[in-house]
């Protein structure tokens, strides 16, 4: 009995000890939320709605909260919708293109200058219109389907920007899932990496110009940018393979020294 009353404090202690770390982390988690998830997911209705399409988006994968975007103080509930601390609140139609534009700055520009940009304000579709509010997905070529782009209009010019935009597309995709392969095997990736990164952006503001010859003709550009990047991930390949063969040949002389100086042993061994 004593023996068993003995182990019971220990015991309780790593009990004690888990569930304060458990409740320490529940208390971090809490805390890393902002006043404006914590206000808005008790309300009713439409007021908690963009919390759960937030929860899925791209903007909530990398990091960009509601204040990002609407502004305000996300520490402070009383002045988290104070425009004092820059709280902006919902944009009008009109407004939404400068809105994302203050991150999205290239996209914004070529938006302006586009078919869509200048139709704004008389029914002409804005950043919403596409890409939701809340539940922003990551930009890719499935935005441009039928279904979305005849709400407006025919299918057909879409069609031929989005068959123009294809080839470079895949093959920026190819071309990471190369890289991510290359990182796996040691390589130090991170310079190509940030060049297909900023490329794939770029290219993909291209799109907002909604102009099919421009399209056409720039992706030339992005391609010779894609081979550049291409040469320096198979030079990495190549120094790859001339390291895994010279790696082969030393273990081969290693071994074959190994045989040698054991055979001169035997001989020594042998006159003794």
């Amino acid at each position: 009995m004593k023996k068993q009353t003995g182990r019971l404090p220990g015991r309780i202690i790593i009990f004690l000890f888990c569930f304060l770390a458990v409740l320490f982390s529940a208390g971090l988690s809490v805390a890393d939320d902002t006043v404006c998830l914590q206000c808005h997911a008790g309300q009713p209705g439409y007021l908690s709605e963009p919390i759960g399409l937030w929860e899925m988006s791209i903007h909530k994968e990398n990091g960009i909260s509601c204040h990002d975007c609407h502004g305000g103080d996300p520490t402070d509930f009383a002045m988290a919708m104070s425009p004092e601390r820059g709280f902006v609140g919902v944009p009008t139609d009109d407004e939404i293109p400068g809105f994302c534009g203050k991150c999205h700055v290239g996209i914004k520009e070529n938006y302006d200058s586009s078919a869509h940009g200048q139709a704004l304000g008389s029914g002409g579709p804005n950043c919403v219109t596409c890409h939701s509010n809340h539940k922003v997905g990551k930009a890719s070529l499935a935005l441009i389907n039928e279904t979305s782009c005849s709400r407006c209009h025919e299918y057909g010019r879409a069609a031929e920007i989005k068959d123009a935009l294809s080839k470079t597309d895949n093959r920026i995709n190819s071309l990471e899932v190369e890289l991510k392969e290359l990182h796996g095997k040691g390589i130090s990736t991170r310079e190509m990496e940030g060049k297909l990164f900023a490329l794939r952006n770029e290219y993909h503001q291209l799109f907002h110009n909604v102009d099919v010859d421009q399209v056409v003709a720039q992706s030339s550009v992005f391609q010779q940018r894609l081979d550049e990047i291409s040469s320096l991930a198979m030079s990495d390949q190549g120094d790859l393979g001339q390291r895994k063969v010279f790696g082969g040949v030393l273990v081969v002389l290693l071994v074959l020294a190994g045989i040698l100086l054991l055979m001169l042993k035997k001989t020594y061994e042998g006159r003794d």
